[in-house]
């Protein structure tokens, strides 16, 4: 009796000790400040948006049809005169490239990039191409906004998905008519970057906010010295930094580890109206508000009636004609007091106990929003 006494207690020390873990850890979570890098970026260190026109060869029968696409005709004849290949006009408006899709492709250059870099690039058809997989991307240049080619892509594509079709019946599994070639562009220039130039850098916050400027304008000050950081409004912070390149990069690596006081966000529900999407921060807060929601329903049933000439007429025809039924009902709403709540689990339960879809609660937010019971801002994308 003794040793069963004893295990139980033990259990209980055990229990007792975990769950005193399991709380230290949420609260040393939940405590846990951000880093300057995940909040604000310096200006000017930047990924610039690169795209060129180009051509995808080796398809399976699966290419353009050239007689709706005649670019695609086109952007062939001119790459074989650059290869010293010279249609006649006749052959060439007659060129039938049933494996060969004029594309897009797309690349994104980022900061630091040194000519001989590989990037990654998508490849997406503009035409009417069935598909491009197993096709190869010949070699297209990457024009940024300036008109100034940045890199050379080409490769074979990758094209997450499979197709097929016959008698009339199609199958397809995701998408075939964009691909993607990892490491398929090489960059050719230098895009310049004003890290080094002047003797200060300028930070911008992700989002607009004074606090957190202020947070990360102290920051700086109190690891570095007095007026080494100045926030100038909610989203732009001046600091002073070395002007030697090594210096500065170095100032930069230890600035941006630097850990910001916790600050409480600012309230936002963010709605997409498309999807029927909510999604709520934890700074949301709801105050005491009654709520009567109804469902209106239209339901249109169509009923077939046939109409038979009789037996001995002569000249009489069958006739079927539809009758439509049209039923509106219109659920009673119940009227719901929600009680006040200033946490977020408070709120989703809340919102939850209305038992409405997340299309009425589009509807409830934004009408709770009006009445001045929701303490956030609402954002509908």
């Amino acid at each position: 009796m003794s040793t069963t006494n004893t295990s139980h207690t033990r259990l209980r020390h055990a229990l007792r000790l975990g769950a005193w873990l399991i709380a230290s850890l949420l609260v040393t979570t939940g405590a846990q400040a951000a880093r300057i890098k995940e909040v604000a970026s310096i200006e000017g260190v930047r990924s610039n948006q690169l795209t060129g026109f180009g051509l995808v060869i080796g398809l399976d029968g699966t290419g353009d049809q050239t007689t709706q696409m005649p670019y695609t005709s086109q952007g062939l004849t001119n790459y074989l005169q650059q290869l010293g290949i010279t249609l006649p006009d006749a052959a060439a408006s007659k060129l039938q490239l049933k494996n060969v899709a004029a594309v897009l492709v797309t690349a994104e250059l980022p900061a630091f990039a040194r000519p001989g870099q590989m990037i990654d690039v998508s490849v997406s058809s503009m035409g009417n191409s069935k598909s491009l997989k197993g096709g190869t991307l010949i070699t297209t240049p990457m024009k940024g906004v300036d008109g100034e080619i940045y890199a050379l892509a080409q490769g074979n594509l990758l094209v997450g998905g499979a197709g097929a079709s016959a008698g009339g019946s199609k199958v397809q599994i995701n998408h075939l008519s964009a691909g993607r070639i990892p490491g398929g562009a090489q960059v050719e220039r230098i895009v310049p970057t004003p890290l080094l130039e002047g003797s200060s850098i300028t930070l911008g916050l992700e989002a607009s906010d004074f606090q957190t400027a202020r947070h990360v304008a102290e920051a700086i000050n109190k690891r570095f010295g007095p007026n080494s950081a100045r926030a100038l409004d909610g989203r732009t912070i001046d600091v002073s930094a070395p002007t030697d390149p090594n210096g500065r990069v170095a100032f930069i690596a230890e600035m941006e580890e630097l850990q910001l006081a916790s600050s409480r966000p600012a309230a936002k529900v963010v709605i997409n109206s498309r999807t029927g999407s909510i999604v709520l921060n934890q700074a949301v807060t709801l105050g005491e508000v009654a709520i009567a929601h109804g469902n209106l329903s239209i339901s249109i049933t169509s009923t077939p009636v046939i109409s038979q000439p009789n037996a001995l007429s002569t000249g009489g025809q069958t006739v079927v004609t539809e009758k439509s039924n049209i039923e509106i009902r219109q659920e009673p709403g119940m009227l719901i007091q929600l009680p006040a709540s200033t946490q977020l689990a408070d709120v989703v339960r809340a919102l939850n106990s209305l038992g409405a879809t997340p299309q009425d609660l589009l509807s409830i937010l934004q009408a709770i929003k009006a009445a001045g019971a929701l303490n956030a801002e609402l954002e509908v994308i």
